[in-house]
């Protein structure tokens, strides 16, 4: 292959990346960081906003689910690695690394958080949140922490259970974070 050609091709794959992330960002970022959520939802305060009040990033989601707050609740307490997992996709999670195996029943010793326990996104090394509050059968919230030193960094993960009538909850889950601009938060 000539170095023109080489050239050509360089400059058309970073046409296809750049177009990409335009339409990524212009028509699937929006949906995608507010997936499920209304507009009030969107605006709402929630606990947590508190931790990275001029947020780089947010994102709102929810969804109503047929069971009680009390029960959502149940599911939601044991979220972690080494705990419930992140109710995900476990082989997405572990292509990273991140030793994720969740769980498909309530247990007993997963039922208990307070402030300052550690919620970990994988194995020692990987990111992590302490556990900021914590109103069972209402609201989780969760600050990032450093992975290297366990410092809290300006980010917030919360989880908030509005009960909807007719044994329905409404899971609204907002992340905010303040951190520097990088490829990677662009697509989160």
């Amino acid at each position: 292959m000539s170095a023109k050609t080489r050239i050509r091709t360089l400059a058309g794959l970073a046409a296809v990346a750049a177009a990409g992330a335009a339409v990524y960002a212009r028509f699937l970022q929006p949906w995608h960081t507010r997936w499920g959520a209304t507009d009030d939802e969107t605006r709402a305060p929630l606990p947590g906003d508190e931790i990275a009040p001029s947020p780089s990033m947010a994102s709102t989601r929810a969804i109503s689910i047929q069971a009680t707050p009390e029960t959502v609740w149940r599911w939601l307490v044991q979220i972690g690695q080494g705990r419930g997992g992140l109710f995900s996709y476990d082989w997405l999670e572990n292509l990273v690394g991140s030793d994720i195996h969740t769980v498909h029943e309530i247990r007993p010793e997963l039922q208990h958080l307070a402030p300052g326990d550690e919620i970990r996104m994988g194995p020692e090394g990987y990111p992590f949140f302490r556990v900021v509050s914590v109103e069972p059968g209402r609201a989780l919230v969760l600050q990032a922490a450093d992975p290297k030193t366990g410092t809290p960094a300006p980010a917030s993960w919360s989880f908030v259970l509005v009960p909807q009538g007719g044994g329905r909850t409404r899971l609204i889950a907002r992340q905010r974070n303040q951190f520097e601009p990088t490829a990677a938060n662009f697509v989160l």
